[in-house]
């Protein structure tokens, strides 16, 4: 058995989803796009479905994974796919929401024969320059898909592009394009569902792009989106990367570690391997940057990291099988 784990601390997703919930004060959208940012899309539904006020709606970015989170029965929560409508797998979409990205979609929409209920969101495209329908055209858009027999717009959203930066003038700008497509609606009497914008940095930082419902994602694991954020709510990283002593030797001074010869010992130095590398995600561009802990100290990362192996340097007290931390805390 491999004795390199992630280990996903469930009551420190629960409580970030509970602080995001907290300040915003309203519906909230949980992003498990990719696998649940890797904690495993499947099981955190399931615990945040078991919350008192458990997420109205999720988020994933592929059919593919919406298709598995529907499948999986966790949730009976509308389910999101934020990638382009699949006009070739349209049968999905009975019970998973797809998204307008673009004016030739709406084209096509107008020549389906809908035999049943059609939700969708419409991705409005503020600056982003990703996806989504340009801002400029989107109400006329949203007005011809609101006449589609069949059609329920259930929602409309944009992304942006710098609310994790310390300068949000272009998010702001963002934001002024969006609300006033959101009022122009309002004032036409056109029903557009439900209104969201906020991401995990406009979570943080912009209270006035919260509208009908927030889309928290890399926060609902722990981490801030960037350095520039500010830290308005306190996270709780919810994954720790652990694994075991499996190997230890001495080298002499001199002697040097791994490919490319990249450390050379400049005194006799007691070594350790643990088996984890690039092929489980550990950056090579980490190679002698990296520390871990072990017992109550800090140990280096000697010479390049290998495909599933690294080496550490290690005290005189270690023993085989060891354990070590490589993302997480263990005291101070």
């Amino acid at each position: 058995m491999n004795s390199t784990i992630a280990e996903i601390n469930i009551k420190n997703l629960v409580y970030n989803y509970n602080s995001i919930r907290r300040k915003t004060k309203s519906k909230v959208m949980a992003v498990v796009k990719a696998d649940a940012y890797g904690h495993g899309m499947i099981e955190c539904v399931k615990v945040l479905e078991l919350q008192k006020n458990s997420p109205e709606y999720y988020g994933v970015a592929l059919l593919q994974e919406a298709i598995e989170l529907r499948s999986s029965r966790v949730t009976i929560k509308p389910i999101l796919c934020f990638a382009p409508i699949d006009f070739n797998e349209f049968k999905y979409y009975k019970n998973i929401i797809p998204t307008i990205t673009s004016e030739d979609q709406i084209e096509k929409l107008l020549k389906v024969k809908l035999n049943f209920k059609l939700k969708i969101h419409i991705n409005i495209n503020t600056g982003m320059n990703r996806l989504g329908i340009n801002f400029i055209s989107a109400i006329e858009n949203i007005k011809k898909l609101s006449k589609i027999k069949n059609i329920i717009i259930d929602g409309i959203y944009t992304h942006f592009a710098t609310s994790d930066e310390k300068n949000k003038k272009f998010a702001q700008l963002q934001l002024s394009r969006f609300t006033k497509i959101v009022e122009e609606l309002k004032n036409q009497k056109i029903n557009f569902g439900l209104a969201h914008a906020a991401n995990s940095g406009a979570v943080l930082d912009m209270p006035n792009s919260y509208f009908d419902m927030v889309r928290p994602g890399i926060s609902l694991y722990g981490y801030y989106p960037s350095l520039e954020t500010s830290e308005s709510i306190k996270l709780k990283p919810v994954m720790s990367v652990k694994s075991k002593i499996s190997h230890i030797m001495e080298i002499d001074k001199g002697e040097t570690v791994g490919y490319g010869r990249l450390f050379k010992a400049n005194h006799n130095t007691r070594i350790g391997t643990l088996p984890i590398g690039y092929a489980d995600g550990l950056s090579r561009a980490l190679s002698t940057k990296l520390r871990v802990i072990i017992g109550n100290s800090i140990a280096k990362q000697l010479g390049r990291i290998s495909m599933d192996r690294i080496s550490i340097e290690i005290p005189k007290s270690t023993k085989l099988h060891q354990d070590v931390i490589l993302l997480g805390r263990k005291g101070n």
